[in-house]
């Protein structure tokens, strides 16, 4: 069997479907500790631009929403994200119409399974993303999620901040991505030590203070906040911290 082994990037993977689409049996992955059979064949793709963008546009034929949603995927922390990737592009190609909404296909439902993680972790959030403001003006988010796609937090707030400077961190991934009022870009950042403004200081307080007041403790919402926000995201909230 063979094994195309990508760097990771978009067009790695797209070359990679290329090469492999005429494949029985192959895997296609970024993965460079994927596990080994005795009769495999390792093939290590990089970027091709003509291939890839004869991926691409073959792809766009059919379903001009297609890309998105793979670039989508792409984003996701599954180990098995590129090779689902593939089988989703390999059916689509063989349609050759969009396949989206045949639920009913294993290729689909794997896909728009991954698909709906990564899109739904960005658009929740986009609105439980918590800034702090530091001594030098600047707003510092930290968070750890659980896919890649800092990126696209960055464009959200940077057309609803425009006159702030702020920092969104990716703690896990040790990237961040850094807003000055005009543009922003990302960048590799390991351990940040942010001082906090005295307002940042006092408002913390309050928001704890307000929280504990609200918070009926013969009535226990506990469920509901899991729900809303699940545990792994508490632990950059302020009001879920009450060290003082």
């Amino acid at each position: 069997m063979k094994i195309f082994i990508t760097d990771g990037s978009p067009e790695a993977f797209f070359t990679a479907v290329f090469d492999a689409f005429a494949e029985k049996e192959c895997i296609v992955t970024s993965d460079e500790n994927v596990q080994l059979a005795f009769d495999s064949q390792v093939i290590r793709t990089v970027y091709d631009e003509e291939k890839c963008e004869r991926v691409r546009k073959g792809i766009a034929r059919y379903d001009k929403d297609a890309e998105d949603d793979v670039l989508f995927v792409l984003r996701s922390c599954d180990p098995l994200k590129e090779q689902i990737a593939f089988e989703y592009i390999k059916k689509l190609m063989k349609s050759k119409t969009a396949v989206k909404k045949m639920l009913s296909l294993p290729e689909v439902i794997e896909f728009n399974d991954i698909l709906y993680k990564v899109t739904g972790e960005a658009h929740r959030l986009k609105g439980l993303l918590r800034f702090m403001e530091s001594r030098d003006n600047v707003l510092y988010a930290p968070y750890s999620p659980d896919n890649d796609i800092t990126d696209i937090l960055m464009r959200h707030f940077a057309s609803r901040l425009k006159n702030e400077r702020f920092v969104i961190h990716d703690v896990k991934r040790k990237i961040a991505g850094m807003y000055n009022g005009h543009e922003w870009i990302m960048n590799y950042v390991g351990e940040a030590e942010v001082y906090l403004s005295e307002y940042e200081r006092a408002f913390e307080n309050l928001w704890k203070k307000y929280y504990l007041a609200v918070n009926i403790e013969e009535r226990p919402h506990e469920k509901q906040m899991k729900r809303s926000m699940p545990v792994r995201y508490w632990k950059f909230l302020p009001e879920k911290n009450q060290k003082t």
